[in-house]
């Protein structure tokens, strides 16, 4: 959930050359990145691997940033596209002999228990298009303003909002269909 805006001093100071100011950029970033790449990701995915490449590409491309302001939105950019390409990855090993999907979309480590009502969360998540769930996670679930969504992911403010509303009709739809699914699994079951 996004609340209040981030303080950038150490984003200007690590712009600046200082080598140290990583640390604090990683110490305040890393919660947020996690929880993209989760969001995001789903669960066919490892968020902390798709965070770790984050961290390491933001790391090498820093010197791309001119403005402090503009580093949410660049840092947004590329977790999208790691978890773009974890999703690819994703989807072609479950064609690979021998790797068992249900076993990898299990992968998380044991403390990053979810409850029930996240993990159907996640579940109609997953069955949204990758714009709709990036408007969705960031509007709904990070509670930031369509302005703000606009800026981070580089679209017209009218295009927020018009996939927001698909967005959410469109949850509405898959959560009812898993609600109902769910039900029959569990009527069937002795």
């Amino acid at each position: 959930m996004h609340t209040e805006p981030r303080n950038t001093a150490a984003v200007q100071a690590a712009l600046s050359g200082d080598l140290g100011a990583w640390d604090a950029i990683v110490d305040q970033w890393l919660p947020t990145l996690l929880q993209w790449a989760r969001r995001l990701g789903g669960s066919g995915i490892d968020a902390e691997d798709v965070t770790q490449e984050v961290l390491e590409t933001a790391w090498r491309r820093l010197d791309s940033v001119h403005n402090a302001s503009v580093f949410e939105a660049w840092l947004f950019g590329i977790t999208r596209r790691m978890v773009a390409k974890h999703r690819r990855r994703a989807w072609l090993r479950r064609w690979i002999p021998g790797l068992d999907p249900v076993d990898m979309a299990h992968a998380d480590p044991p403390d990053v228990s979810r409850t029930e009502l996240s993990r159907r969360v996640q579940q109609v998540l997953d069955q949204l298009s990758t714009a709709h769930r990036e408007v969705l996670v960031l509007c709904d679930m990070e509670e930031r303003t369509s302005a703000e969504v606009s800026v981070l992911l580089g679209i017209p403010h009218a295009t927020v909002r018009s996939r927001l509303r698909v967005a959410r009709e469109r949850f509405r739809v898959e959560a009812a269909s898993v609600l109902v699914f769910q039900e029959l699994l569990e009527e069937d079951r002795p």
